[in-house]
């Protein structure tokens, strides 16, 4: 099996949004990385997640080294992810996996989905530590050139990895509680405190934020600094872990508690922008968090599809059967138009880097709206991938539970659904996000009238009181992000109706806004069609021209 070659719409949405120079690099990395997933990878990762990290706090003669044990599956895993597909390093320097400039952020995100189809727990230290290489590029690259070169190397001998330590146990998401306090030392900083949530806690390069004295309170006093796990002169950093984390899910990796003891670190940026740094950082990694979603995703709907299609009841295989169609049909579509928003958003993303200041108002608002509509799903796909299954879903020798498990952290890390529901808010009071999002979609034919009607809904809840708002945009923000997502499966029905002849995305598009317009509306002529739109395979645009609901 070849995770790439079994995904109906990956390649022809790489297609749309790749040039044709990118995609044609691309295709033996999709051929690679597919294979990979769906075999040695997925095997190791299986291996990984049956055997979590393991904390030796202690050496043999009682001195205190604070490591962490990974079993030799993680290890396989990671190496895949780092080295052989430079998955951290690609954005920051060109000549990773041939490309001759900075990969594209598309790219990267499109080989990331096929990886976390079968590990999902390595990607968060990966995202961590592509993220740590960009903030220090974006507001301290002379100072650490030396780290920046090391968290986007591929050498096994010269790479770091990276985290990102900022909840504490009295504040969790009011980060402008946090307790920990910077010294200043003449060359250096140190920091005194405790961190509760810290995924990989043994990372070489450490960005977390702490009080700076005389800077105010809230997050106006906090400054960002880099507290390494060595000092310069190579002894242990004083970073203490207390415990590891006994995880529901992302269980390969490592998540502990930690205490700064005067820890060495030295500050990035400006300090008084710390937090607004961190901000740059959490964006990026919930676009991550969104991109895990749909992979997993995509691993439930093809666990689904493949075990209906074997699996008879009534003497009939369930692939076949009406109510077993009705179900896996919102899955199969809300899936496809999960990667078109993740694609989406990283060319916007790409073009934010490159200066494009629409582009970056728009990713501003795209991440937001892909991981608080995306997390949430994926927690209830993955949850009807194991009802299909029956029992066997129900059983750890088969790979349901584990998705189930590893769908609930999008939701919670880097911000719970409520948390960045708000932030959508944030979006629409301080960048009118709603009316960029709506001049930016709402000139296509299919989705204008959708698109007018989300522009007032939005100018009005911004009329009603604060509390009201809030209470509002949770509900708003899942609207403004199916509508995107449905707008983009219209670009892409037109792309390949012009490239190729195939009806298949316009029947996505359509079947999407029948179930947007009536969730019990099932668009006879999807039925009919249904092993195209399981697994791929060309719809005679023919065939819809008139579309008949069942």
């Amino acid at each position: 099996m070849n995770y790439a070659d079994r995904d109906p719409v990956l390649r022809p949405a790489l297609g749309r949004v790749l040039s044709a120079e990118d995609r044609e690099r691309v295709e033996p990395l999709l051929v690679e990385l597919g294979e990979l997933a769906a075999g040695e990878l997925d095997r190791q990762a299986a291996l990984a997640d049956a055997n979590p990290p393991r904390l030796v706090q202690y050496a043999p003669d009682g001195t205190r080294i604070d490591e962490v044990d990974f079993h030799p599956a993680h290890d396989k895993v990671a190496a895949i992810a780092y080295e052989r597909f430079g998955l951290a390093a690609m954005s920051h320097r060109p000549g990773v996996l041939g490309w001759p400039a900075k990969v594209p952020h598309t790219v990267k995100y499109a080989l990331s989905y096929l990886y976390v189809q079968s590990e999902f727990g390595m990607a968060c230290p990966l995202s961590m530590t592509d993220s740590a290489a960009r903030i220090l590029r974006l507001f301290d690259p002379e100072r650490y050139v030396d780290e920046i070169a090391a968290l986007s190397s591929t050498d096994p001998e010269l790479r770091a990895t990276g985290a990102m330590f900022m909840t504490e146990k009295q504040g969790g998401t009011d980060v402008g509680l946090t307790e920990t306090v910077a010294a200043e030392q003449g060359d250096h900083w140190t920091l005194t405190g405790k961190k509760w949530f810290a995924s990989n806690p043994s990372a070489d390069v450490i960005l977390t934020l702490a009080r700076v004295p005389g800077q105010g309170e809230g997050t106006r006093g906090l400054g960002m600094f880099l507290v390494p796990r060595l000092r310069p002169d190579g002894t242990r950093n004083a970073i203490r872990i207390d415990r590891l984390k006994d995880k529901l899910g992302s269980r390969s990796i490592a998540s502990g508690e930690v205490t700064l003891d005067e820890a060495y670190a030295t500050p990035v940026g400006q300090l008084t922008n710390g937090f607004r740094q961190m901000a740059e950082m959490l964006n990026v990694s919930r676009l991550s968090n969104a991109m895990r979603a749909t992979a997993l995703m995509r691993r439930a709907v093809r666990e689904s599809v493949d075990h209906t299609r074997v699996r008879e009841v009534f003497g009939k295989p369930l692939f076949d059967q009406p109510l077993m169609r009705a179900t896996l049909l919102p899955m199969i579509l809300d899936t496809e138009a999960a990667l078109h928003l993740v694609l989406e958003a990283a060319a916007r993303l790409s073009a934010s880097d490159e200066g494009d200041a629409d582009a970056r108002a728009l990713v501003r608002v795209l991440t937001p709206l892909a991981k608080h509509t995306l997390c949430k799903r994926a927690r209830t796909v993955t949850g009807e991938a194991m009802e299909i299954r029956g029992g066997n879903g129900y059983i750890e020798d088969w790979v349901n539970p584990r998705l189930v498990r590893d769908a609930h952290l999008g939701s919670i890390w880097e911000g719970s659904s409520n948390v960045i529901a708000l932030d959508v808010l944030r979006c629409m009071r301080r960048q009118s996000a709603h009316i960029t999002l709506a001049d930016t979609y709402g000139d296509r034919p299919a989705t204008v009238d959708r698109w007018e009607t989300l522009r007032k809904r939005g100018d009005e809840l911004l009329q009603l009181p604060e509390d009201e708002q809030e209470m509002r945009v949770g509900r708003y923000a899942d609207e403004l992000t199916r509508a995107v997502m449905e707008t983009l499966l219209y670009d892409q029905a037109d792309h390949e109706a012009r490239t190729s002849g195939d009806g298949r995305a316009l029947l996505v598009a359509r079947a999407y806004t029948a179930l947007a317009d009536d969730s019990a509306a099932l668009p006879r002529i999807a039925l009919d069609h249904f092993a195209a739109l399981a697994d791929g395979g060309q719809v005679p645009l023919a065939d819809l021209q008139e579309t008949h609901r069942a």
